[in-house]
């Protein structure tokens, strides 16, 4: 599997409102214009064979009443349409559901996964997508993107409810479960696997945070905001902090050694494993540093037969392209018409 993510399109279009709020045009115009079936094509031209589409709740659905937004469906429905016409498969990802949001999870537990009755809406909307696209050949549904539970065996009862559900309507499709807090490689040693053949599992990197996500205003703390290089040795004073503040050598080895319970985790039971997101947020790390990083995790992603998702292909902080951001206008790696960042293209395409 070698894919990008769609984000910023059926999901998290709130960030992308927040940027530019001045030029944002409303949610059906932005839907509309955002990507389309050139971007299917030409992700597919780049030897792509997969999208992960996310999709938040708040976007499909009537917050109200939980009723399909069916203006925006029909345009989740093209949006499948063209992703299979273009010859690509396509994960439908959970971006954010009901009671559950895993930006949030950094700040506070939220009761979704404690409590069965703050999962019923979750599970009334995957009824309703899973119906609706779980018979389509090559699409796969993601259970919920980065869940933040207070605990491994916690999340391993949730994603075990979920995908029942999801199975009960869609019973040949692909599901694709992560692992607790953000879809961490270290949470592998305690995931259990769902019991069922058709199942991908999913983990994201980010790691070291205090690299990737360096001057990044959304994460909290003086340590994020200090200036980093890659590879580099990383000496960090004890600090009160929910996201990982990660030290010592950060290396290809040191990657690898974090890989380390997914690939066991995959070798003991036999299934299949691909990391879904990773990238670097675009306005922090140097360009050589930032090329490095990504350069390292994709040999180990080779080199053990992993398969990925980039993210982003547009926008939101990590976008292959840029368009249309006012903080990224003026970014070197986007100074040419296509507005593309032909260094880190040319990188995956490489993998």
């Amino acid at each position: 599997m070698r894919g990008v993510n769609f984000g910023g399109w059926f999901s998290q279009v709130d960030a992308i409102q927040e940027k530019d709020p001045q030029t944002f045009p409303g949610l059906m115009e932005h839907i509309e214009t955002f990507l389309g079936a050139d971007d299917f094509r030409r992700v597919a031209s780049w030897g792509f064979d997969h999208i992960r589409l996310p999709v938040d709740w708040q976007v499909a659905f009537h917050e109200a009443n939980l009723k399909p937004n069916e203006q925006v469906l029909s345009l989740l429905d093209r949006a499948i349409d063209q992703a299979l016409e273009s010859g690509l498969e396509l994960i439908l990802d959970l971006h954010r559901c009901p009671g559950n949001d895993f930006e949030q999870g950094a700040f506070h537990e939220q009761t979704f996964f404690t409590d069965p009755e703050q999962r019923k809406d979750c599970l009334k909307i995957w009824a309703i997508l899973a119906e609706r696209y779980g018979h389509r050949p090559g699409v796969m549904l993601e259970l919920l993107n980065e869940p933040v539970a207070p605990s491994a065996a916690i999340w391993n009862i949730v994603k075990d409810e979920l995908a029942t559900e999801i199975r009960r309507h869609a019973p040949k499709a692909t599901l694709v479960v992560g692992s607790n807090f953000w879809n961490h490689a270290s949470e592998f040693a305690f995931l259990t696997p769902v019991e069922d053949d058709n199942v991908l599992y999913s983990v994201h990197v980010y790691n070291p945070v205090v690299f990737t996500h360096q001057k990044a205003p959304w994460i909290p703390g003086e340590v994020f905001k200090i200036a980093r290089a890659y590879p580099s040795v990383y000496e960090i004073p004890d600090v009160d902090s929910k996201v990982p503040v990660e030290r010592g050598l950060w290396d290809k080895s040191r990657m690898g050694q974090m890989l380390e319970p997914v690939f066991r985790f995959r070798e003991k039971h036999g299934v299949r494993v691909a990391c879904n997101e990773f990238g670097v947020y675009m306005g922090g790390a140097d360009t050589q540093s930032r090329l490095n990083w990504m350069n390292d995790l994709m040999d180990l992603f080779q080199e053990n037969q992993i398969g990925w998702s980039y993210w982003n292909y547009k926008n939101l902080d990590f976008g292959i392209i840029s368009q249309g951001e006012r903080l990224f206008q003026d970014s070197p790696q986007y100074d040419n018409p296509d507005r593309i960042d032909s260094e880190m293209l040319e990188l995956l395409k490489r993998h």
